[in-house]
């Protein structure tokens, strides 16, 4: 006679599958097997649930955070708004022509003003820049006149781009003379559009009457751009010390970071300062807060050029709060293997500047995280 439990296990055997079947083990140990894996893969959701809850929760503070960093953004682009309003009044946007009264400029450093068109091609990546006309240029010549003329540059690249005819014996020259440079739209917002304005001379060094500098960032492409534009005065104390040379380097400062970042690229046409006519150029970096050097870095010496090309780039930290009382000093210098090294010039940059200087400062504050590459005459 065969027992009820015995037919019980036949029965429930013959249901298993035949994998379960070909596991030494007894039913009630594979049974206790598979309870303790589900219970362990149901521990492991409960987890991964717990993680995500906390996350969601966290996200205000990343908001928070966010919101700082935008606030720190605004507040390094009004500073730079508020400096570069000391060096020449804002162009108002648009392609509407405007008229830069002289009343609205300080009589002693007023110098005329220059009309000018942009106009740039999407699809073929051309600029088109226009130098039209200029007014109540200052008389530079004896008689009571000048001779104008217009250099352009699309900035950082110093190689001109247009160089006009010369206007004999007149303050209202009329140009209406057209470069057209192919650029990519990408790098147009890194580019600065400059019209240097001189009057010839034939027997002497060509006078500075004034320059005007068009940062492209600040000017719609989508529409032409046609205006009148003040001229902003040399300044005498810098112009003609070329003979010192140019260095060319970059500034970019993250607010929310508090990091100040000096590129320094190139230098041209230095001083010669040793004997076989030619120098062993580097350059010296120095942070100054509160009237104190802080930091000071140096490049690698580049051996026997008067064009030397470092782009080297060094860090500095400079908290938001301080970059008012921050400017830093880029002195060329020519390297001395057997006594101290000589001054070749210098520039300063920093908020309490003026000139060209001023405006790298402000242009950088105004555009946070983007480096801002210009030229600068080196002065002793």
């Amino acid at each position: 006679m065969v027992s009820t439990s015995d037919t019980y296990q036949t029965t429930t055997s013959g249901h298993l599958p035949q994998w379960i079947k070909n596991i030494p083990l007894p039913l009630p140990a594979i049974i206790a097997i598979a309870v303790a894996c589900a219970i362990l893969v149901f521990a492991l959701v409960l987890c991964i649930c717990c993680k995500c809850c906390c996350r969601r929760k966290k996200k205000p503070d990343k908001v928070k955070q966010g919101f700082k960093e935008k606030v720190s953004l605004q507040s390094a682009q009004s500073l730079g708004v508020s400096l570069k309003e000391r060096v020449q009044p804002d162009v108002e946007e648009g392609n509407k022509e405007i008229e830069m009264e002289p009343k609205q400029v300080d009589p002693s450093e007023y110098v005329g003003e220059l009309k000018y068109s942009m106009e740039y091609d999407f699809q073929s990546s051309e600029l088109t820049i226009t130098v039209l006309e200029g007014k109540n240029f200052p008389a530079m010549d004896i008689g009571g006149a000048s001779d104008p003329y217009v250099k352009i540059y699309l900035l950082p690249d110093r190689k001109k781009k247009l160089v006009t005819k010369v206007q004999y014996k007149t303050l209202n020259p009329v140009f209406n003379e057209s470069v057209t440079i192919k650029v990519p739209y990408s790098e147009l917002q890194n580019r600065t559009v400059l019209f240097s304005v001189y009057d010839h001379d034939r027997f002497s060094r060509h006078d500075v009457i004034g320059h005007l500098r068009i940062p492209i960032a600040e000017v719609d492409l989508c529409e032409n751009l046609e205006q009148w534009s003040a001229l902003e005065k040399a300044d005498s104390s810098k112009e003609g010390k070329s003979e010192l040379g140019e260095l060319c380097f970059s500034l970019r400062y993250v607010p929310t970071g508090g990091k100040l970042t000096v590129g320094i690229m190139e230098a041209k046409g230095l001083k010669k300062m040793d004997v076989g006519g030619s120098s062993d150029p580097y350059v010296k970096i120095s942070l100054i807060i509160d009237g104190k050097r802080l930091k000071k870095k140096k490049t690698l010496v580049k051996k026997r050029t008067l064009d030397p090309v470092w782009n080297e780039a060094y860090m500095f930290k400079v908290p938001f709060e301080k970059i008012k009382d921050t400017k830093i000093v880029l002195a060329v210098m020519d390297h001395d293997r057997l006594g101290k090294s000589d001054l070749i010039g210098q520039v300063v940059v920093g908020g309490s500047e003026s000139g060209a200087e001023l405006r790298h400062w402000s242009d950088m504050l105004s555009s946070p995280r983007r480096p801002i590459a210009q030229w600068h005459v080196l002065v002793d």
